[in-house]
């Protein structure tokens, strides 16, 4: 694997959704299995975390129709799948979407504030307080998570902008391009993908071992 200097630097597209399969479960455990030493080795400054989440975009002509409204933000600009594949039950994709954006502006807040290892507090808090499964998904829970945590509520909510806006978000178009592969890098298509070292890793099971075979080349 690349290592081009003392610091892995290493991603997971990951996703707030925890009731969409078993991936969401697995994606779960593995926050919760590997926080604490993803936050020890981001303190030491042996690795630089960085979260993301894949959306999709709905096409213009669709734009009005009841799906791309259910499952989308921004006007169709960025867009998670129904989970239940009915647009009357249950939470909605659009729903999904700003979760995934309040956690990415959670991890540019933590970083700003020279705490970055907090979004993995935040995740698996927000897992525990805030699940789908007994129905506290909510802007609400979440903000109380970002409360507890002593971060800025208020540079998270501008960081977030406004989902109803008809015009681009700068955090997820971000996101968009990143989803694109480049060089050596394919595209991130599915869920979970662990990216180290500009490099595509398949399989949480021994993503620990490849980070640590990664911190023994330096």
């Amino acid at each position: 694997m690349p290592h081009p200097d003392e610091r892995v630097e290493y991603e997971l597209w990951t996703n707030s959704n925890d009731e969409c399969s078993p991936r969401c479960g697995e994606q779960v455990a593995f926050v919760r299995s590997f926080r604490g030493h993803a936050q020890i080795l981001e303190r030491g400054g042996y690795a630089r975390f960085t979260p993301h989440y894949i959306t999709w975009y709905c096409p213009e002509a669709f734009r009005l129709t009841r799906q791309c409204q259910s499952q989308c933000i921004n006007h169709g600009r960025y867009c998670a799948p129904d989970r239940e594949e009915d647009f009357g039950e249950g939470y909605e994709g659009k729903q999904v979407v700003v979760e995934n954006l309040r956690q990415l502006c959670v991890h540019r807040v933590a970083n700003e504030s020279g705490l970055p290892w907090a979004w993995w507090d935040f995740a698996m808090d927000y897992k525990l307080r805030c699940s789908m499964k007994e129905k506290k998904y909510s802007k609400a829970c979440a903000e109380e998570v970002v409360a507890s945590l002593g971060l800025s509520l208020e540079k998270v909510l501008a960081c977030m902008g406004d989902p109803d806006a008809d015009a681009d978000n700068a955090v997820l178009s971000k996101e968009q391009e990143d989803q694109i592969g480049r060089g050596s890098r394919g595209d991130v298509t599915i869920l979970p993908t662990l990216v180290i070292n500009d490099v595509q890793y398949r399989g949480i099971r021994h993503f620990v071992l490849s980070i640590m075979r990664s911190l023994s080349l330096s």
